[in-house]
C-alpha cells in the first residue's frame, strides 16, 4: 500500500511524503513494519497537537488546561480514558464542550473496535459542524490515536497506512500491538480482503 496525502494543499503546507510501501496480509509481520514506520514520527513536545485540520490528539493534561481549551476553540473532547476518575464532563458543560467518554484500557487484549464507529461518528458530526475536536487518553499515544486512525479511516477513506503516515508527521503515537491488530483488521475490511 503506498500513501499519497489526501490533506487539503494548504494544510499545515506539509512537503509531500515519501513512498510508504506495507504489506498488511501477514497481521503480525504487518504489526512489526507499522511499529517501525510510527516510530518515525515526530517527537512529542506538547501536550496537545493537532493531527488533521481541526482534529487534535492529547493527554490528560491537555482535556484539563481550560484555559488551552479556550485557546484553541476546542468545541469537542472524546476522551478515549473514561473512568470515574479521569471523565469529568461537569466541567466542559461550563465551557460549552460537547463531551463524549469511552472507558477503554491500553491493553492488548481490550477490544477497541467496538468503538470505531461511535467515536468517528463523534469526531465526524462536531467537524462537520465546524467545530474541533480534542481525543485524548492518558498519555496521548494509543488509546486517542486508535480513535483517530479509525477515523480517518472510516470517515476520510485513508488506508491504515495513509491514516499513519498523515498523524504521524504531526504527533508521535504508537498504538498498542492489539489495537494495531484491530485497525489492520478495518483496513481489510474497509479496503480488501487481508488474505
Amino acid at each position: 500500500m503506498s500513501y499519497r496525502s489526501k490533506l487539503p494543499a494548504s494544510w499545515k503546507d506539509d512537503p509531500l511524503p515519501r513512498k510508504v510501501e506495507i504489506d498488511l496480509s501477514s497481521p503480525g509481520l504487518a504489526v512489526f513494519e507499522l511499529e517501525r514506520l510510527l516510530f518515525t514520527g515526530k517527537a512529542i513536545i506538547s501536550h496537545a497537537d493537532e493531527v488533521w485540520p481541526r482534529l487534535y490528539i492529547g493527554d490528560q493534561h491537555s482535556a484539563e488546561n481550560q484555559a488551552d481549551l479556550s485557546v484553541h476553540q476546542i468545541t469537542h473532547i472524546l476522551n478515549a480514558a473514561h473512568s470515574e476518575r479521569r471523565g469529568r464532563p461537569d466541567m466542559y458543560e461550563r465551557m460549552n464542550i460537547t463531551y463524549m467518554g469511552i472507558e477503554a484500557h491500553d491493553s492488548c487484549n481490550f477490544d477497541m473496535s467496538i468503538n470505531f464507529q461511535a467515536a468517528a461518528d463523534f469526531i465526524s458530526s462536531a467537524l462537520s459542524r465546524g467545530g474541533k475536536v480534542l481525543v485524548h487518553c492518558h498519555v496521548g499515544v494509543s488509546r486517542s490515536a486508535t480513535l483517530v486512525l479509525a477515523y480517518l479511516m472510516l470517515k476520510q477513506h485513508l488506508t491504515l497506512v495513509e491514516a499513519i503516515c498523515a498523524v504521524k508527521t504531526h504527533r508521535g503515537v504508537i498504538p498498542n500491538r492489539g489495537f494495531l491488530r484491530q485497525l489492520i483488521t478495518l483496513d481489510g475490511k474497509l479496503f480488501g480482503r487481508h488474505d
